[in-house]
């Protein structure tokens, strides 16, 4: 499982204190030295987000600033003052010409709640993104097909196995597995597979990571399993998959081969309704759409599509 999502910081201590108490009980508070420390640590482990301190961090610093910036764009970094003082003024303004993305008061009750809202707002950047394009292609679907696709996107980065999304879903991971069967869909490992993959698309994206760092940001068990996984999936080497992909194509593949041709079955469809029968004919067929050749790769052949590189913005 994943550790503790961490909050990075770059801040004079009185400030590190009352952060600790404010935040200690939802995330792990990671207090760095300097912003070469911030940088290792937001590339080994899930960061929300990082604050830096005006009074912390040096005008020699600023080049550091950029670097994790332009590497980690996906994590925002905010500036925090927790008193005002004109000296941090200039300092200020660099920081934010540098890319840091806006301004926390902290002197201020407001200043907390704009920060609670940053840290807690519901679901990440990337899971709202993935569900942003599959609902609307979805089109009216029972509340339950819905569910099942919320649960696979927010929880795929720390669900490796069938039996796992089964479990938070609350249903019997054969029963689970028939349905879709029954109904012609493709398997929900299909669906776990393909999801966790584009989770890796986004995190490829970043020049600050390794397929290493990535492999166990996802869970994998070592690099080489991810890199197996790859193959298996869609045929590719990591490294080639990381030239060939984009976070923005490989959601659009998904989309038209996992979710648009099947449109008119989901529009019907019940993944998690208790009423359908659990047989031992149903553990049969559950085993062959685990198996079935027809949804063992995806894409079928991810040479053949050309692919542009277009970031997210």
């Amino acid at each position: 499982m994943f550790e503790r999502v961490a909050v990075a910081t770059v801040v004079e201590p009185p400030l590190r204190d009352r952060l600790d108490g404010w935040i200690g009980g939802s995330f792990a508070a990671i207090h760095a030295r300097d912003l070469n420390e911030v940088i290792r640590v937001v590339r080994e482990r899930p960061v929300r987000a990082v604050l830096v301190s005006p009074a912390a961090v040096g005008r020699d610093e600023l080049n550091q600033v950029d670097a994790l910036v332009r590497k980690f764009p996906g994590v925002p970094a905010v500036a925090v003052v927790a008193r005002h003082d004109p000296q941090w003024a200039q300092r200020l303004l660099e920081l934010g010409s540098r890319g840091v993305s806006g301004l926390l008061d902290l002197s201020v009750r407001e200043g907390w709640e704009r920060l609670r809202q940053l840290l807690t707002e519901p679901g990440s950047a990337t899971a709202a993104l993935i569900l942003g394009a599959i609902v609307p292609a979805l089109g009216e679907v029972p509340p339950d097909c819905r569910r099942f696709f919320e649960v696979l996107v927010r929880t795929a980065p720390r669900t490796s196995s069938v039996k796992s999304l089964a479990e938070q879903l609350q249903v019997g991971p054969s029963t689970f597995m028939s349905r879709f069967f029954r109904c012609g869909l493709p398997s929900p490992k299909r669906y776990l597979s393909a999801t966790r993959l584009l989770y890796a698309a986004w995190l490829l994206e970043f020049e600050g990571l390794s397929v290493a760092h990535v492999a166990y940001r996802l869970d994998y068990s070592s690099p080489q399993s991810f890199g197996r996984h790859l193959r298996a999936v869609m045929g590719l080497t990591a490294t080639e998959f990381r030239r060939l992909y984009t976070f923005n194509s490989a959601l659009r593949d998904f989309v038209e081969r996992l979710i648009v041709p099947y449109r008119g079955v989901f529009q019907t469809f019940h993944p998690l309704d208790h009423w359908v029968a659990d047989t031992g004919q149903a553990w049969k067929d559950s085993f062959a759409a685990e198996n079935d050749s027809r949804y063992s790769r995806w894409p079928a052949n991810p040479r053949s599509r050309a692919v542009t590189k277009t970031r997210t913005g």
